[in-house]
């Protein structure tokens, strides 16, 4: 592969789970907007460890899906189990990103939605996947 290809490999590989990482941002952004309650919190939570899954695929774009899976739960749950620490809260104080990123206080019903959140990353994967691999063995016919 030349040089000029192999990137656009590369970038190829990325596009897509960079574009579901922006989807998922909005996703959690609006998801207070419009859910309420438990819901919206658990939801976040959900949304949280999907978008490091998708981030795990754009700095690893050829990890398998079940890793990057792996990863974003691990992930989501060293932030969560940081928050005993306190540190989060203190930085979460000062800085909204920080307070986004890294959550202020521990909730242990948090642990199970970042499970569901990182295996609905690896269905969608995993599905986006199948889709376009029966695309390419039964490509759709040409219009004249």
């Amino acid at each position: 592969m030349t040089g000029d290809a192999a990137l656009r490999d590369r970038l190829r590989r990325r596009a897509a789970p960079a574009a579901a990482a922006v989807v998922t941002v909005a996703a959690g952004l609006s998801v207070r907007s419009v859910l309420g309650g438990d819901l919206a919190k658990y939801a976040g939570d959900a949304l949280y460890a999907l978008l490091i899954f998708w981030l795990v695929l754009v700095v690893a774009p050829r990890s398998r899906a079940w890793v990057a899976a792996a990863v974003a739960f691990g992930v989501s749950v060293a932030v969560e189990l940081f928050q005993l620490t306190g540190v989060p809260a203190g930085l979460g104080a000062r800085s909204t990103l920080a307070r986004l990123v890294l959550g202020t206080t521990f909730n242990a019903p948090d642990l199970p939605f970042y499970a569901v959140g990182a295996v609905a990353g690896w269905a969608l994967y995993r599905t986006a996947r199948g889709i376009r691999a029966a695309q390419r063995r039964h490509p759709a016919p040409r219009s004249r």
